[in-house]
């Protein structure tokens, strides 16, 4: 999915966004979401009633039972609350489905079995409504207005400007990039930050223009050398190599303080164009960049501290002012400016925090690396000692990636050189498969990348496996327009003759694309749209050996091309969602 500002319009970044009253629609999801809404409404009614005495409503989930003779779909939320009742199971799940058949819908019949699972049996033609929404809502089908009117601002990659966007921070882009698709898929307007942590104080940005500049003297033949906390990278050498060939000696008789504070303020521009160039080859843009070093300038740091200690939530001790964070939960107070007078990481973070929610935006989403656990409470209670609901800010971490390469551990390092840019990975397996591969786990778990696999061209490669599915479905519809067959209306094929089980196992996962989409965002988790299409690409491949499309009846024959028209549709889509492309070809 492409990030388009027309059809999701950004608050404005200077002033708080305008947003409209009205009620709020939701477009309902499909098979699974509505048979969750029957058994929540039974459970109300038997609550009601007395006959289940429960605090509060337990989460339903619905999965498809192992066995086909165990109906459509399945759910075990008596056996959950078996305990808070204190009655068996299949007496608890009797109940329920007693009342799950007063609703109308998708269910022909409801049975209990085995230990109290509540099994669902669908009638025949539920598939139809299923084709028919796809066909209908093309590439909108899965989306949502649940959040219409909201607006949420996500911040994410914000790496230091002291070198290459790396493989680490590649995978918070993807993460951070795909959530803000999800996002939109609901409804939320959405706007895209890049936070440049390029405060002139910062100790890594004055070691990386020290760097530069030792490496733009050795290039001159000065005999100068590398601080033991200098950047080792060859991207400082390539940096410092444009310097000379721009402006060759013009530097060197300056003086060395200046010198470094030029070279910090070059160095920055650069990696800054490089970190950009990068991450739009990677499909990432952003709506705004935002400076660490204007919130210095513009004074926003200085009033945020001193609106703290007008509502008694900073003080001065030992000549630093400190962050009465415990205040807010946090296992100790934090210093905001320390007794040299130089403000600390967290008073700028408090300050940019500010400034996003006087902004106008309604959420606020930062997706964080794996060592920023102990920056939430702190950033949480800055925010809520500022008189902001803590609530309305999300922090997503994501954990460490490793990269292996003919099974030996590639390792990253930015100082010391022997790190691995995003760029070569983009350059060696190509943009779908790095975007797929680091999306394949959750994002607090670490992440194990095999570049070999992801280079295979075969159904080992999940993100291959997935693209070759859609490659498959465009060949069968354009073997039929070849042949002679036309590509039916869905409104003129008869949707009864699908009956076949792979036919239907692909409708249910058809179906099962609009509740992915809501659980994907709601609980940040882009994770599930890999496996999501993994999953339906699987059910594809089996439709497609065990179904013939071409040469059957005129009226199968129909039937079966409007049902591979709707997988392309979901197939293209998730793809899409992802920010991977849907090849016709393979």
């Amino acid at each position: 999915m492409t990030h388009d500002p027309d059809r999701h319009p950004t608050p404005n970044t200077q002033h708080p966004t305008y947003i409209p009253d009205g009620p709020v629609q939701v477009i309902l999801t499909m098979v699974k979401d509505e048979l969750i809404r029957a058994v929540e409404s039974a459970l109300e009614d038997a609550k009601k009633a007395g006959d289940i005495r429960i605090k509060e409503m337990p989460e339903v989930e619905i999965d498809v039972p192992r066995k086909k003779e165990f109906g459509d779909y399945s759910t075990n939320v008596a056996m959950v609350l078996a305990r808070e009742i204190g009655a068996p199971p299949r007496e608890i799940a009797q109940r329920i489905a007693d009342r799950v058949t007063e609703h109308n819908g998708v269910i022909d019949k409801v049975q209990v079995a085995g230990a109290g699972f509540i099994n669902f049996y669908l009638k025949p033609d539920w598939y139809h409504q299923v084709i028919l929404r796809i066909h209908d809502q093309g590439e909108r089908y899965g989306t949502s207005e649940r959040f219409i009117g909201q607006s949420i601002l996500v911040e994410y990659v914000s790496a230091n400007p002291n070198g290459p966007i790396t493989v680490g921070s590649g995978r918070g882009g993807a993460i951070g990039d795909v959530v803000s698709n999800l996002l939109e898929a609901v409804g939320y307007r959405v706007f895209r930050e890049y936070y440049i942590n390029d405060a002139l104080n910062s100790l890594q940005m004055q070691n990386f223009g020290k760097s530069l500049e030792v490496r733009y003297l050795q290039l001159l033949g000065h005999d100068v050398k590398m601080p033991e906390d200098g950047y080792q990278g060859e991207y400082v050498i390539q940096v410092a190599k444009d310097i000379v060939e721009r402006d060759g000696d013009k530097y060197v008789h300056l003086p060395k303080e200046d010198r470094i504070a030029l070279f910090t303020d070059m160095g920055e521009y650069a990696m800054l164009e490089l970190q950009k160039a990068d991450l739009e080859d990677f499909g990432i843009a952003f709506d705004n960049w935002y400076s660490e070093r204007t919130l210095h300038e513009s004074s926003k740091v200085t009033k945020c501290i001193e609106q703290l200690k007008e509502r008694g939530y900073a003080y001065e001790k030992e000549g630093a002012i400190w962050l009465r964070s415990t205040a807010f939960g946090d296992d100790k107070d934090r210093t905001l400016v320390r007794s040299n007078g130089q403000p600390t990481y967290i008073a700028a973070d408090t300050a940019y925090h500010a400034d996003k929610f006087e902004r106008g935006f309604n959420r606020l989403l930062n997706v964080w690396g794996p060592h920023h656990h102990g920056y939430i409470a702190r950033t949480k209670a800055a925010v809520a000692a500022l008189g902001y609901d803590p609530n309305r800010l999300d922090v997503l971490i994501f954990q460490v990636v490793r990269l292996f390469s003919g099974g030996e551990l590639v390792m990253m390092s930015k100082r010391r050189g022997d790190l691995v840019p995003l760029r070569e990975l983009v350059d060696e397996v190509g943009k779908d498969a790095a975007r797929f591969f680091l999306l394949m786990r959750s994002a607090d778990s670490s992440l194990d990348f095999d570049l070999e696999l992801a280079k295979q061209q075969s159904s080992e490669n999940p993100v291959y496996y997935v693209q070759y599915a859609h490659a498959r479905i465009s060949s069968i519809l354009r073997q039929a327009e070849e042949s002679g067959v036309p590509i039916p209306s869905v409104s003129d094929v008869d949707l009864s003759l699908i009956t076949h089980p792979s036919e239907i196992d692909l409708v249910k996962k058809l179906s099962d694309w609009p509740g992915e989409i809501d659980r994907a965002a709601t609980a940040y988790e882009p994770h599930r749209l890999t496996a999501y299409s993994t999953d339906l690409a699987a059910l594809f491949h089996v439709f497609y050996r065990d179904c013939r499309v071409l040469g059957e009846s005129p009226e199968l024959t129909a039937a079966r091309l409007v049902l591979v028209q709707a997988a392309r549709v979901v197939l293209a889509n998730v793809l899409g969602m992802m920010g991977i492309s849907a090849p016709e070809k393979m």
